[in-house]
């Protein structure tokens, strides 16, 4: 089993996969301080644009799992968690444009990455596309879970979210209590990385892994507990009946992506998964996932096969149903998520080691997870899956 992996992508927010594509000096190596870096902004960076025909609607849910105690800080009580909820809206309506993440929540992600000279403001402030309020769209819509990275808040999937619910799906993104940077609550509390502190104490790489295991299967319950709450017979959500519970998918970032998998092991409604760059922690036993659908899209350095994640490989050969492995040149672990947009907001150099842009990286990850989503949740066959096409050259085939 291959260790040296294990621990840059355990402490996530901690370290090399949120913000640290370079080492933290490095933003003061640019040539000067852009707008966002100073605070003094003069144009409002954007998320890119929702690619699909719909408008996009959000909402934030908080939610209490009462039949478990928060396994990181038992002392809290109930596992608690924030959600939000982005769907199908018909056009206008007068919400505005939701906040990226508050303030508190960006310092508290710039700081624990080693950026805490730089202005907060600079993230919190992107502009999003999902309105508050919107006015619901007609019709029944697949449901998508999101996990993020370990240490990442759910807003650094917010482009992915959006652009799914601009396709017609209704989309809904998770905090895990205590394994967030800085989740704020409404009622004003702000639950910090718990989790992290005990993963960077570990004494040992067994520690470690064991410490992962604990937080894919701790969120494998989290996303089923959710999917309850949205689609049960009293639905936290008041735009429930939005959803079509017959059509459902479960996908995350870093080990995000292992909970997707531990969510389908656990709990036999989730009807497809995807992996974004997420070492299999809890690894997919020899029985595999009853034959649904997963995707594992990676970076080629990293998730490669026979690369410095061995877990991907053994993973492959235990799915039993329709499955891809493909890599992304040029790629790094941040690629599936917000965060090239953060770091060019920020004015951190680009990695030379991992050269993709911020636009390539959103237009990859949006087309394919759309694709597999498609192809598994609507019947919609997507030749993007089938092999390597001429519009994405990035993209590797892995076991084709």
């Amino acid at each position: 089993m291959t260790t040296g992996y294990r621990r840059p992508i355990a402490i996530a927010a901690l370290a090399a996969t949120v913000l640290l594509v370079v080492p933290a000096t490095a933003v003061h190596a640019s040539p000067g301080p852009t707008p966002a870096a100073t605070g003094n902004h003069t144009t409002a960076a954007r998320l890119p644009r929702p690619t699909g025909p719909y408008a996009v609607g959000t909402e934030a849910l908080h939610l209490t799992d009462r039949s478990r105690t928060d396994p990181w800080v038992p002392e809290a009580g109930p596992r608690e968690l924030m959600v939000s909820l982005y769907y199908p809206a018909r056009p206008g309506g007068r919400g505005a444009t939701a906040p990226y993440m508050s303030t508190e929540e960006a310092r508290l992600m710039l700081t624990a990455a080693g950026l805490g000279s730089a202005s907060p403001t600079g993230v919190s402030s992107l502009r999003t596309h999902a309105r508050t309020d919107a006015p619901t769209a007609p019709g029944r819509f697949p449901l998508v879970l999101l996990s993020p990275g370990f240490g990442n808040p759910r807003a650094t999937l917010t482009s992915l979210a959006e652009d799914l619910a601009s396709r017609g799906y209704v989309v809904a993104s998770v905090d895990h209590a205590h394994e967030s940077t800085g989740t704020a609550l409404p009622d004003g509390r702000m639950l910090e990385c718990a989790a992290c502190d005990l993963v960077m104490a570990a004494p040992d790489e067994e520690t470690v892994e064991r410490l992962n295991a604990t937080v894919s299967t701790g969120r494998g319950t989290d996303l089923s507990f959710v999917l309850g709450r949205l689609t049960g017979h009293h639905p936290a959500w008041r735009h429930a009946r939005m959803i079509d519970p017959s059509r459902v998918a479960v996908a995350g970032h870093s080990i995000g992506g292992n909970a997707a998998a531990s969510a389908m092991l656990a709990d036999r409604r989730f009807d497809a998964g995807i992996n974004l760059d997420g070492a299999f922690f809890a690894p997919i036993p020899a029985t595999g996932l009853g034959g649904r659908p997963f995707l594992m899209l990676g970076t080629g350095t990293g998730h490669g096969p026979g690369g410095t994640d061995d877990t991907w490989d053994e993973a492959w050969q235990r799915l039993d149903g329709w499955k891809r492995w493909l890599t992304v040149e040029g790629a790094h672990h941040s690629t599936f998520t917000d965060v090239p947009f953060i770091t060019e907001r920020l004015g951190v150099p680009v990695d030379p080691a991992a050269p993709l842009s911020a636009d390539r990286s959103a237009r990859i990850t949006r087309a394919y997870v759309a694709a597999f989503l498609d192809q598994h949740l609507r019947g919609r066959p997507r030749p993007l899956l089938d092999g390597p096409s001429p519009g994405n050259p990035e993209v590797v085939f892995q076991h084709p």
